[in-house]
């Protein structure tokens, strides 16, 4: 190395004994600016370990704690008296917030450069380090402007190291450790030139003098020639507050080695800068201290906060403020103002990062770190770590955008030297690729769970002065859009039920055009998390006839063949409905806005719904499912002891979703619920079918929602092998259970329907290389499948045979047979020649070692030029054959989705056999009849969620209607178990009719049209509601829905008010139930009275549940047992001496009961009962009502129960 030094870019790829060069990232200074030169403004060295780093002021401040402790250093630094010294190895972290200045990893390097500099030999590699600074052009400009004007004053001489293994000696370079800066550009990006691969020639100035270099010695102190000067290292630590870097404290003058000044402080230089002055940190200012736009802010219209088109999604940014923007801030806001409610991570690098408002929430919410970029405060996140920080944001209810590169910076440069870019354009281009919600998820990664999430719109109206509903949902994961237009009664119960069924996850509501109600049905019904969007009339939510013609414009269903657009056949039978178009209007709308509109409607996934099926189905309404716990428990909203968490065996994530509808609407049908029973008793009984089924769907992918995923052309590859993998083992597994088929039954029917899979995989088997996809995450097509790949294929390997041929061409030239080629970071193909072969004087030195230099000359340079842009063109062609892959998947979309829906429902019968096998003993096959007269019958019956929980549950008969009476009053003492008689008989009922065993010996029943149920205490302090008053409204629905065919169950009616009142309205209900409607049920009350007013009424049966009472202790035994009779009382003072409620209290209580006793009403009605003197008032009412309008309101059936009632007495 003893040679005169040519000009040549020199950055060896091992470690030399110097500081590392720090990218020039403006605005980012960090600790690394202590030893950071650029070699614009260099005079081609870098200091000495013992040169005097940068500082503020003119003398030599350099931090004690990042130099190498040595016996002559160590005695001459004296820290002030300030601060307690800490040992020199450990780096002190500056206070400053700014992450690009005091991160860990920035902390290391600084140490971990300082010490290869002043221990390790050449040969050793410095340690990379990771960083996601970018700089900005306005920066970079900024930056270069000064290091200008100080390279015209300050040059400094060339500095020599010796080195420690071989003797040699060392310059020290600004441009040392390339193969760093390397690692370290992978992760820069700065925006005006995203810094290309073309290897910079990096020039050092001639050195002012060619005489010998000396050998320095490490602990001496510096000559003069050695030190840098002051002015020049002004400017890299110019952004560094003095006043919050504890590094600061240490001063350390080589020069002057008497004992600092305790309290001195040396007055900062008054020589003016020629280059431009720094910017403030953003990060340190609030956004609205910088954009006075943001302190008073306006949507895109003007209109402020509280005006009634006041629009959240949007700012307005005056176009004086948007003439200042650098071109990245203008591309950064361009976006941002158009989704200002939205969280907006914005791709740099290798990095997604946050600005202004979002950094905010990003840091306050997660503690991400906050810092600066382009006058913008900034928190970044690894691109590999996206989607957990999207996840994040998702779960706290805000919407999340992302924007991507749409190039690589090659990809940039060619297209600015084919384009002649303006200056604007010479920026990275970046789109907004989507916006995430959390009901509108589309990555199975990112779903929480395997159930649907859906997005509803709602429109409502009135029709003849009746509420009306247009609804359109969609589960957006699976593609699949459900619409439904129906009208309601007044207290809404279908659009209740809809809302309970679905639990929707985001809401898109038209502003001003809900009804209370409405509304306070959704806010009672949908969960904290739920995301509301009130969308603008017209111009956002569409009506009918702009929804009709945004479809047929919208190309969604044009074919790929370019023949006629043709709608899907369920959109086709709505297509007139106004209501559901202008609700279908206002969600394409909003898909429209999170740019998912084209890969969902496009696929033509659409069904009808119904919340409500009049025919063929079980109706189980919003507040059944509530009151019996079908989906929900209602001690913390949870799963746990529900219905469809105790059947749910599901293997398969569709298999999952499809079981939660048929748990929603069970069957009415006798033919088809003893189907399901058959297929359920086929299974149990021959179980290879469904241990084949089990072991071979165990690891099936979510295929309903990847080929979702596969339409959009937004699918992995690794995820494109799963599902083909995935449908191949639905092909054999069909096969094997092929050989069970035959018969008639639903699992046979299912088998047959089963479309041939293998005509459309047999074309996948050798399209492309499954492996490399799963391992290096690329569909590489095979020879002959894709022209355009495999003529780019051939493209790279003419190219690198050249490279390879031009390597041989130079061996012999140079006669060295041990030249190679090396890649040191993104500069490859570098020729690696040993020190002594002398090379051409036109070669360009890259990098150096101890033993060999690496070189570019021209040739090279040409073909690694073609190289890059070749590989950066393949890369596109990769992309491009991926997509092509997709569409030609995409177009058996039916048959995969057919497959998809018969595996989905062998899955829910496999489910329901495994359940029925559960159960244990005893269990039963339901028997259904169809008799004219109601019946449920159960013997033995136990409540199946509790199986598992209560191993002495103590069964029951339950027997209403057929030869008996159709209506079991129910009485007994607090807590004797009447509530878990009335939920025990509704699910046995429900497990009946989706097809299911039941807990019981022996089950028979009429298929039930409709389970309605009154239960528990509950006001609704939220709609206004009072206890009493949401027990009328529930009653009130019961009233007039109820059929003879439904089972009704009402607990404790009337204890919401006063006990005359409640008395009244329970014997009135209770009356009409049982006389008038014809349904069977259970009535439960602590109303004692009311057994003796019906105690002769044909179709009500008094019943009690059994208990054993000792006075003495005033302890009560629950013997939880249904037996005929009517219990002697409530035993209320037995149940607070349970509750631990004082003795002297409970004996005022019972005095006071006993004189309400004696001075009660109903106390006389009861004796005047007993002597056979009282006909009830129901009795006395319908008569009435006979004699007044010949019967007209009592109807048929009404008059033979009174017939019936009056000869009882």
């Amino acid at each position: 190395m003893g040679e005169k030094s040519t000009a040549v870019a020199r950055t060896p790829a091992k470690a030399s004994p110097t500081v590392k060069k720090a990218p020039s990232t403006g605005k980012q200074q960090s600790i690394l600016g202590f030893f950071s030169r650029s070699a614009g403004s260099t005079n081609g060295a870098s200091p000495s370990p013992s040169t005097r780093p940068a500082s503020t002021n003119k003398r030599d401040t350099s931090p004690q704690c990042l130099k190498e402790t040595t016996r002559a250093n160590s005695m001459l630094a004296r820290p002030t008296t300030t601060v307690t010294p800490v040992p020199s190895s450990d780096a002190i972290e500056p206070s400053s917030s700014q992450e690009n200045r005091d991160t860990t990893t920035i902390k290391k390097k600084a140490v971990v450069n300082v010490e290869a500099s002043l221990q390790s030999s050449p040969s050793r590699k410095a340690k990379k380090v990771v960083s996601y600074a970018e700089s900005s052009d306005d920066d970079d400009d900024e930056i270069f402007a000064t290091m200008k004007a100080r390279r015209s004053k300050q040059r400094r001489p060339r500095a020599t190291i010796p080195d420690e293994d071989d003797g040699d000696t060392y310059e020290v370079d600004a441009n040392d450790f390339e193969e760093d800066d390397d690692d370290l550009r992978d992760f820069v990006v700065s925006d005006d030139s995203d810094a290309p691969s073309r290897a910079k020639k990096r020039k050092r100035p001639a050195a002012k003098s060619t005489g010998p270099r000396k050998k320095t010695n490490l602990s001496s102190s510096p000559g003069p020639d050695s030190r840098s000067s002051p002015a020049a290292d002004d400017e890299v630590m110019l952004d560094i507050p003095p006043s919050t870097s504890t590094a600061q404290k240490w001063k350390y003058d080589p020069d002057n080695i008497e004992p600092s000044e305790p309290t001195s402080r040396v007055a900062p230089s008054t020589q003016k800068s020629t280059g431009p002055k720094p910017k403030p940190k953003a990060h340190t200012k609030e956004p609205e201290e910088r954009y006075p736009w943001l302190a008073n802010i306006l949507d895109g219209n003007k209109n402020p906060p509280g005006h009634p088109d006041f629009d959240p999604t949007s700012i307005y940014i005056p176009p004086m403020a948007e003439r200042g923007f650098s071109p990245f801030e203008k591309q950064y806001w361009d976006i941002k103002k158009n989704l200002w409610d939205t969280v907006v991570f914005f791709k740099k690098g290798k990095f997604y990062e946050l600005y202004e408002n979002d950094a905010t929430i990003g840091h306050q919410l997660f503690d991400l770190k906050l810092t600066d970029r382009v006058n913008m405060r900034m928190v970044g996140v690894p691109e590999s770590s996206l989607d957990m920080w999207v996840n994040q944001f998702v779960a706290k209810g805000y919407k999340v955008a992302r924007v991507d590169q749409m190039e690589s910076a090659l990809g940039k440069e060619m297209r600015e030297r084919e384009s002649n870019a303006k200056k604007a354009d010479k920026i990275i281009r970046r789109e907004l690729a989507c916006i995430l919600t959390a009901g509108t998820l589309v990555d199975g990664s990112m779903l929480q769970d395997d159930m649907a999430t859906y997005c509803a719109a709602i429109k409502e109206s009135l029709i003849d002065d009746k509420p009306a509903f247009g609804i359109a949902f969609v589960d957006a994961a699976t593609g699949q859009f459900f619409l439904s237009e129906f009208e309601d009664d007044v207290d809404l119960t279908k659009f209740e039920t809809f809302v309970a069924q679905t639990s929707p996850r985001e809401l898109l509501l038209e502003k001003s055009h809900l009804s209370t109600k409405a509304l306070r049905i959704l806010k009672n019904n949908t969960g904290p998390t739920t995301i509301w969007n009130y969308l603008k009339s017209g111009t956002e939510f569409w009506d009918a006839d702009l929804t009709r013609r945004e479809l047929e414009c919208g190309g969604y269903f044009t074919p790929e063949d370019g023949k006629e657009e043709v709608w899907p056949e369920k959109l086709s039978e709505v297509k007139d409905k106004d209501l559901v178009m202008s609700a279908l209007g206002g969600l394409t709308h909003y898909l429209r806005l999170l740019k998912l509109d084209q890969n969902l409607l496009s696929q033509g996934n659409f069904t009808s719904y119904n919340p409500i099926h009049r025919n063929g189905t079980l109706i189980l309404d919003g507040q059944s499912l509530i009151n019996l716990e079908i989906f929900a428990n209602t001690v913390n909203g949870g799963p746990e002891g529900t219905l469809f968490n105790l059947l749910n065996r599901c293997i398969t994530p569709f298999g999952k979703r499809l079981f939660r509808q048929w748990v929603c609407h069970p069957l009415c049908n006798i033919q088809k619920i003893n189907e399901r029973l058959d297929a359920v008793d086929m299974l149990n009984a021959d179980r290879s079918i469904l241990q084949q089924f089990s072991s071979q769907m165990a690891k099936m992918p979510d295929l309903e929602r990847l080929i979702s995923r596969i339409h959009a052309g937004a699918c992995r590859p690794e995820d494109f092998v799963r599902v083909l993998e995935g449908f191949e083992q639905i092909d054999y597994t069909m096969g094997l259970l092929g050989a069970f088929g035959g018969g008639n039954g639903l699992v046979d029917k299912l088998i047959a329907s089963m479309p041939n899979l293998k005509e459309p995989l047999g074309y996948w088997e050798t399209a492309f290389d499954r492996r490399k996809a799963r391992d290096e995450k690329l569909l590489i097509p095979q020879k002959g499948i894709e022209e355009d790949f495999d003529n780019s294929m051939d493209e790279l390997k003419r190219i690198k045979d050249e490279l390879h041929d031009l390597l041989n061409r130079q061996k012999t030239a140079l006669k060295c047979k041990t030249i190679k080629f090396t890649d040191v970071g993104k500069e490859i193909y570098q020729i690696e020649v040993p020190k002594a072969v002398k090379v051409p004087a036109s070669w360009r030195q890259m990098s150096a070692t101890a033993a060999v230099k690496r070189y570019y000359f021209r040739e090279l340079e040409d073909l690694v030029r073609e190289l890059q842009e070749t590989e950066e063109t393949h890369s596109q062609i990769v992309k491009d054959v991926a997509s092509r892959f997709f569409k030609r998947f995409d177009v058996d979309y039916e048959i995969w989705l057919q497959a998809i829906r018969i595996i989905a429902q062998l899955d829910c019968l496999i489910s329901l056999a495994k359940s029925s096998s559960a159960l244990g003993m005893p269990s039963c096959r339901p028997v259904f009849v169809d008799d004219d007269r109601s019946v449920v019958e159960f013997k033995e019956l136990r409540h199946p969620c509790m199986i598992n929980t209560v191993t002495d549950f103590i069964p029951n008969d339950i027997k209403l209607g057929g030869d008996e009476a159709k209506i079991n009053l129910l009485t007994g003492a607090n807590a004797a178990g009447k509530s878990t008689i009335l939920r025990m008989s509704c699910i046995a009922v429900i497990m009946a009719q989706i097809g299911c065993h039941v807990p019981a010996s022996s089950a028979r029943l009429t298929p039930v049209d409709r389970i309605m149920s009154r239960l528990g205490a509950n006001d609704n302090i939220f709609a206004a509601q009072s206890t009493f008053f949401v027990e009328l409204s529930e009653t009130k629905k019961i009233l007039s829905e109820a059929t003879p065919r439904s089972l009704v169950i009402l607990d404790e009616l009337g204890r919401g008010t006063s006990s005359y009142d409640g008395v009244a309205v329970a014997q009135a209900v209770l009356h009409h139930v049982a006389s008038h409607i014809g349904c069977v049920g259970f009535f439960a009350t602590h109303y004692h009275s009311l057994a003796a007013e019906f105690a002769h009424h044909p179709e009500v049966r008094a019943r009690r549940m059994q208990i054993d009472v000792d006075e003495e202790q005033r302890r009560i035994t629950f013997l939880y047992r249904l037996e005929d009779g009517v219990a002697e009382g409530s035993f209320g003072m037995h149940c607070a001496a349970m509750c631990g409620i004082p003795g002297r209290v409970i004996e005022r209580a019972e005095v006071a009961a006993r004189e309400w006793e004696h001075t009660s009403r109903l106390k006389e009605s009861l004796e005047r009962a007993k002597l056979g003197c009282y006909i009830p008032l129901g009795v006395q009412s319908d008569v009435a009502s006979l004699l007044r309008d010949d019967g007209g309101e009592l109807g048929e059936r009404g008059v033979e129960i009174l017939l019936r009632a009056i000869e009882a007495l």
